[in-house]
């Protein structure tokens, strides 16, 4: 695997067109379980084929239970890695049980303090809310938790039952009830009055961080900065396209045995790039601009404006200086806001 991402490395050299890095992301796995060593091949090879901003945002995703106090030593002195990604989820057995989580209680305490003795003080963390084993105590406490360790970043998600899943069969032979909207709403509502009191910033509608600390590969993301995505099931976007790497492990490494790029791809239309900059800005902080639409096409403006405006009626979307926002009432909705906005 690791031969096959670095010849993939090589091959789409040229994607970003010489662009600077300003964020590079371990993730959509458990890269975590690789050795420094073997991380330190593929950061080699990214710094000879791209060039990489001096204060670039270097993130790894890792489990609690791969991040050992010698890991976290290591990556912090013999690797580029300046921030960690902690795929918590939840303080809480109950929780971690149910969601079949292989780390327990006492390991998410321990990575944690782990982490920050080692240096780590730029940390994101994930926690779920809606499961029906999180009490709205149970949540509080989540919460509580994490800003008493003043984790800087925070990912909140609310449970969702995806098909192909272990919860999504559940659901659907009716073992298991699906989620609880109300609780839910409930829990999202709490965790954006918690998180403002205790300094965070709702960035995006499921990402809240404090001064400073707002997640540079999100933003790239979410702002529409093209990037490059490697490994299985990788996405890649060039502002005008996207393509995605086969997800089978197996087929992704023999192909690139003989140097072929496993990829699909498509040219989005002009209503594709309309309705992803609607979805994303509607979820961020710098909203939709009516600039930026009008650039688009006059046509996408005169729509936007109005299909937004039944929610500008009810206080759930707010302009201001030519920009759209969700209000905190809107943020409850956020899809329904952006699909009714969506161009068919």
């Amino acid at each position: 695997m690791l031969e096959a991402l670095l010849r993939e490395l090589d091959l789409q050299r040229d994607y970003l067109e010489g662009a600077e890095l300003n964020s590079i992301y371990l993730g959509g796995g458990t890269p975590s379980l690789l050795e420094i060593g073997e991380l330190n091949q593929l950061f080699d090879k990214i710094s000879k084929l791209h060039k990489i901003h001096p204060n670039a945002e270097i993130t790894l995703e890792a489990n609690p239970d791969d991040l050992s106090a010698e890991k976290l030593s290591d990556l912090k002195n013999y690797s580029p890695v300046n921030r960690l990604s902690i795929g918590i989820q939840s303080f809480f057995e109950s929780d971690l049980k149910w969601m079949n989580r292989a780390h327990n209680t006492l390991q998410a305490h321990t990575c944690l303090e782990n982490s920050l003795k080692a240096g780590f003080n730029n940390l994101t963390i994930d926690l779920i809310f809606g499961a029906p084993t999180t009490s709205d105590e149970q949540w509080a406490e989540n919460l509580r938790i994490a800003f008493q360790y003043d984790i800087p970043h925070l990912s909140c998600y609310g449970l969702t039952v995806e098909e192909g899943t272990a919860l999504g069969h559940f659901v659907n032979k009716g073992k298991q009830a699906p989620p609880d909207e109300l609780q839910a709403s409930r829990q999202f509502g709490y965790l954006m009055d918690a998180s403002e009191l205790a300094g965070y910033v709702q960035y995006e509608i499921s990402n809240y961080a404090k001064a400073g600390h707002q997640a540079v590969h999100n933003s790239n993301y979410w702002k529409g900065v093209p990037y490059l995505g490697v490994g299985p099931s990788a996405h890649s976007y060039n502002g005008k396209s996207r393509q995605w790497n086969l997800a089978n492990n197996a087929l992704y490494i023999k192909s690139l045995e003989t140097n072929k790029l496993p990829f699909e791809t498509e040219t989005l239309t002009p209503e594709q790039t309309y309705n992803e900059y609607v979805m994303t800005g509607l979820r961020t902080i710098w909203g939709v601009s009516e600039e930026k639409l009008l650039h688009m096409g006059a046509h996408f403006l005169r729509h936007f404006e109005q299909s937004i405006r039944p929610f500008m009626h009810s206080d759930e979307v707010l302009q201001e200086a030519g920009t759209y926002r969700l209000t905190k009432a809107g943020r409850y909705i956020a899809d329904r806001v952006a699909s009714d906005c969506f161009i068919d």
